[in-house]
């Protein structure tokens, strides 16, 4: 099969205006929540179960017209994850669940990678699942990355997950049309509809995540492993 960086270099005609960061997982990691899944079910690896969990249950409710707040619906997935392996999971599990992911740190390299894009000219938002935090910080103010970006959208304002038009949503709010804007994020999930929405897509592979190499699904326009290597590639595009 070909190789998951087949594309590290820029595959599009034009240099995007606006990069729209997804931030659970792209921007902020989730692997700092394994010490809590190994505490709970003696196995790290089970934090990734759990993630995948979220991921299409947050889906299936946009897909069924149903909505609950991502950390909601996080807290009701590890109950679910601890019947599935036989774990009783109690509040003070809950709890801790819900504190870690609303303060979970930035990824080592997101720091200087943003720099560099923001040194190149690139305007930047979020779009995050993370619902607003009345009264504390947001996960990216947490997080430290917020002096980077203009906006940060939540998908809360629709009361839809990813994939749905929450990509025109943030393009509408910035006064610029879907194919001025990239989408940059970790899942492929993410890339595939932010593309059928009309935006370009940069895939980051985390830990955990690889490019979905199926004809006739849409391609991320780079693939990197990380941001040095985005900024990088970014950088050079011409207008």
């Amino acid at each position: 099969m070909e190789n998951q960086l087949a594309n590290a270099q820029w595959n599009g005609s034009k240099r995007p205006v606006l990069l729209i960061f997804d931030v659970n997982e792209t921007l902020i990691d989730f692997e700092s929540l394994n010490p809590l899944f190994a505490r709970v079910f003696g196995d790290k690896r089970v934090m990734r179960e759990w993630l995948g969990h979220l991921l299409m249950y947050s889906m299936t409710l946009t897909l069924t017209g149903l909505y609950k707040d991502y950390c909601t619906l996080g807290g009701g997935l590890f109950h679910m994850v601890g019947a599935i392996h036989g774990i009783n999971i109690g509040q003070e599990h809950i709890e801790a669940l819900k504190e870690g992911m609303k303060t979970l740190p930035a990824h080592w390299d997101a720091e200087e990678g943003l720099k560099r894009l923001r040194d190149a000219g690139y305007r930047m938002v979020t779009l995050t699942n993370s619902p607003a935090m009345p009264n504390r910080k947001s996960p990216l103010e947490n997080a430290g990355l917020s002096k980077f970006f203009e906006r940060q959208f939540s998908i809360e304002s629709a009361r839809a997950y990813k994939p749905s038009l929450v990509y025109h949503m943030v393009a509408d709010a910035m006064n610029l049309a879907p194919e001025q804007c990239c989408m940059v994020a970790t899942h492929v999930s993410v890339t595939i509809s932010a593309q059928s929405a009309g935006l370009s897509a940069a895939l980051l592979t985390r830990p955990g995540n690889a490019p979905l190499l199926i004809p006739g699904l849409p391609q991320p326009n780079i693939v990197v492993a990380d941001f040095p290597k985005l900024a990088e590639e970014m950088a050079g595009l011409s207008e």
